[in-house]
């Protein structure tokens, strides 16, 4: 199978297998031996499992290998307006004709393989075979779904981390946190480091990781910040386990304990990591969709998309250290905790603009109007069509000056980039 254009090729990959998530690691890794991805020979790998925090660890390492001199590929999903996105090297997106190739190589060993792939396996593999013709020194894998049976854990990292476990996906990963952590613990290896960047994770994560043989670093008791005035301390432990620590690092953008969880990683894969270079990039280091600031007809736009109870009160504590009012344009989709999120921003919000979103399992705004009057029934809101629709009320509602933020799914954030992006 052969396609000239990569729009072509995501059109088929995405119809091709019969179902959109279908987890399990058995057709990915026939299609990675016939494609010689499993040799273990290559750059470090570390692998970031977690509901909530993966992207932003992620990102922290990317920027921190960058200002260290070192060349780095890095997977993440979902994307927001181009697919490239989701491939990286060096911190820039790969190009059409790359990924082009790559999938013809993929599609290739699949059919000798005769078996089917998912979007997201197609995308895994293809992501693994450009990584594979790179000179690079490290690889970020950031898992898709759960851990365990996500098609990312074909590969055997040299670090394993797990960022939060909360309740999402519950219809893929289990009803409680103990089954959801172990899913995501199932990045781990006996030959591998294992990071946790939460001190609250389920029991069930670190017992797996000790199931292994593996003592696992521990935001807060292992590794972790120390506050002064203006900046913080990274404290923590080298590849040997020898006491290291970074002072004075500014405030970031995105959250510190993943800034931590981040530095400890690649410390814990052995990398040498000056001072100057984790300071640089700790006060450059951004992600698209988190916190992110932006200026639109006079207003102040801030796109996150916190679309679980966690991320939304992560969120809230964030608007509550902001100054000025705050209306909120949302959108969700039909398998998040609706009424979770609305609660942990209802208190932060002073006018709702709720949008239906016209994807799969996309809900309709007068599901989420329902669940608002249900935490709050004198809440201002109004129902709308589109998200386009959602933000024109909100601009033509608000003063100049005034914070809109975006919020609820990746979908409902890209909508609106999508609308930045052509109004440039």
């Amino acid at each position: 199978m052969e396609f000239s254009s990569l729009s072509e090729w995501l059109a088929f990959i995405e119809a091709v297998h019969p179902v959109e998530i279908e987890l399990g690691l058995a057709r990915t890794r026939a299609v990675a031996e016939e494609l010689g991805l499993l040799e273990t020979s290559g750059p470090k790998v570390i692998t970031v499992a977690g509901t909530n925090g993966k992207g932003s660890t992620v990102a922290y390492m990317g920027a921190m290998l960058k200002a260290g001199g070192y060349r780095f590929g890095a997977y993440t999903s979902p994307h927001f307006l181009r697919y490239n996105e989701r491939v990286q090297l060096d911190g820039e997106a790969v190009s059409d004709a790359l990924l082009c190739e790559a999938f013809s190589c993929v599609e290739a060993a699949r059919d000798r393989c005769n078996v089917s792939l998912t979007y997201f396996e197609y995308g895994t593999l293809a992501a693994l075979w450009i990584f594979r013709q790179q000179p690079l020194d490290v690889v970020l894998l950031e898992v898709g779904l759960g851990g365990r049976l996500d098609a990312v854990n074909v590969i055997d990292p040299d670090v394993a981390v797990v960022t939060t476990v909360s309740l999402d996906h519950e219809a893929w990963l289990g009803a409680d946190l103990e089954q959801i952590g172990l899913e995501k613990a199932g990045i781990f290896r006996a030959t591998a480091k294992a990071v946790l960047g939460d001190p609250g994770l389920p029991a069930s994560v670190a017992a797996k990781a000790r199931s292994l043989g593996v003592e696992p670093l521990v935001l807060e008791q292992d590794f972790g910040r120390r506050k002064g005035v203006e900046d913080w301390c990274f404290y923590g432990v080298d590849q040997s386990n020898a006491a290291r620590s970074i002072g004075a690092i500014g405030e970031p953008r995105l959250p510190e304990e993943n800034a931590a969880t981040a530095i400890q990683a690649l410390l814990s894969a052995g990398l040498a990591l000056s001072d100057e270079a984790v300071r640089t990039a700790v006060s450059r280091a951004r992600l698209t969709g988190r916190w992110q600031e932006c200026a639109y007809h006079g207003r102040k736009l801030v796109l996150d998309v916190a679309h679980n109870p966690q991320a939304a009160a992560y969120l809230g504590a964030r608007l509550a250290r902001e100054e000025g009012t705050t209306r909120c344009v949302l959108g969700m989709l039909d398998d998040k905790d609706v009424r979770g999120c609305i609660k942990a921003l209802a208190p932060h919000v002073t006018d709702w603009c709720l949008a239906s979103l016209g994807v799969p399992r996309g809900l309709p705004a007068t599901v989420l109007l329902d669940a608002l009057q249900q935490t709050d029934s004198e809440a201002l809101a109004t129902c709308h069509d589109t998200v386009d629709e959602a933000l024109d009320r909100a601009v033509a509602e608000s003063a100049a000056g005034e914070r809109i933020l975006v919020a609820g799914s990746f979908f409902t954030v890209a909508g609106v980039l999508a609308r930045l992006e052509q109004e440039q």
